[in-house]
């Protein structure tokens, strides 16, 4: 299955939830909540998967895990915090080196309208910094965007 179907099933999970939940919850909240529809969506996907670092040839456990491993080729991020901060993306961004996979959704439930917590974030591109995201009514298309926020309305 293609990334870009899985990141717009990942998605749709993930407008199901907060449309049921709205925001201030914990992130264990969302995250049980996703499980459950991604199994309605029909997505494989592993929990909270360990992820070593390989240093000389050796696997060592580093405390890294993975929130979602979707399909085995999409990582996703959950949050719940007031902002997402350059911290979380560099948080997906190490998860995507150290895995070899190249596309992974970073998703904050904390908002109002979850457009406006969705970042996608693609291995291999540089993130931007704050000021130069652009504002959510002018962010390019989920396909589109490479660390930018994500307009879907």
């Amino acid at each position: 299955m293609a990334h870009e179907l899985i990141t717009e099933r990942i998605l749709q999970s993930a407008f199901n939830v907060h449309a049921d939940l709205g925001a201030n919850l914990l992130e264990s909240s969302y995250t049980s909540c996703l499980q459950h529809e991604f199994n309605v969506q029909g997505l494989q996907f592993k929990y909270q998967v360990p992820l070593p670092v390989v240093y000389q040839g050796v696997q060592l456990e580093a405390g890294y895990r993975i929130d979602f491993l979707v399909e085995e080729s999409v990582i996703v991020e959950v949050k719940a915090v007031e902002k997402l901060l350059p911290l979380h993306t560099a948080q997906l961004i190490t998860h995507l080196k150290l895995s070899g996979l190249n596309v992974g959704p970073l998703l904050n439930f904390n908002v109002p309208h979850l457009t406006s917590g969705i970042r996608r974030v693609v291995n291999g591109y540089p993130a931007p910094t704050e000021n130069a995201l652009p504002a959510a009514s002018s962010a390019p298309t989920f396909s589109e965007a490479k660390t930018d926020e994500v307009d879907r309305s």
